[in-house]
């Protein structure tokens, strides 16, 4: 089995072209709802999480709501970033690590993608033998992450600062994806590194 990491800024697009890859027979294990998983009640993370930045974040039901939460982390507190990201880390890569296990067990000539965004940020992006990174314009970037929220030009802002520029997270990549055009021109590019990860794949040989 093939291990890949997949990975890009906010907004550009990473789980279009986790789809992409998914139609295309891939295995995809989406890390951020993972994340969501681990945040939910009953959860030992949403425990620690909840411990360390109060009940402040806390919606009615219990839940922990994330618009609060990240106004907390991306706003008002860089270093509170970096403890909730102490806090969750360990627990989504021990679940990427099960994942991987199962899959292979399941599929061991197959391709599995981990969909993380921060995998270059935290050193985990060494876990793949191959890693693809997704890109798209700034403007691009920008106007998708406004459509999909409700956030200030001021957050938007504030979410891309808080990661690795895309043209330094590159210099990671085995293989990069231009997401800024049309649905076809990425699917075209996708195939095209489908196609290379075949090829890389323990059993093509």
């Amino acid at each position: 089995m093939l291990r890949v990491g997949l990975t890009g800024g906010i907004a550009t697009g990473k789980s279009t072209v986790g789809a992409m890859f998914i139609e295309l027979g891939c295995r995809l294990l989406d890390s951020d709802e993972v994340g969501h998983e681990l945040l939910q009640p009953g959860q030992a993370v949403h425990a620690a999480v909840v411990r360390e930045f109060g009940t402040r974040i806390l919606a009615p039901d219990g839940t922990i709501d994330r618009r609060v939460l990240g106004n907390i982390v991306f706003k008002e507190d860089h270093r509170a970033r970096a403890k909730l990201n102490e806090l969750m880390h360990p627990a989504i890569i021990r679940r990427q690590q099960e994942w991987f296990r199962e899959t292979e067990v399941r599929q061991p000539d197959g391709i599995a993608i981990v969909d993380a965004a921060l995998m270059v940020e935290v050193g985990t992006y060494k876990n793949y033998e191959k890693l693809i990174v997704v890109t798209c314009s700034p403007d691009v970037q920008k106007q998708r992450l406004r459509s999909r929220s409700r956030l200030s030009e001021d957050q938007i802002e504030a979410r891309i600062r808080s990661q690795m520029p895309l043209e330094e997270k590159v210099r990671y990549a085995d293989f990069v994806i231009d997401n800024s055009g049309t649905l076809a021109a990425t699917r075209k590019q996708v195939e095209a590194v489908y196609g290379e990860l075949r090829k890389a794949c323990p059993s093509a040989g």
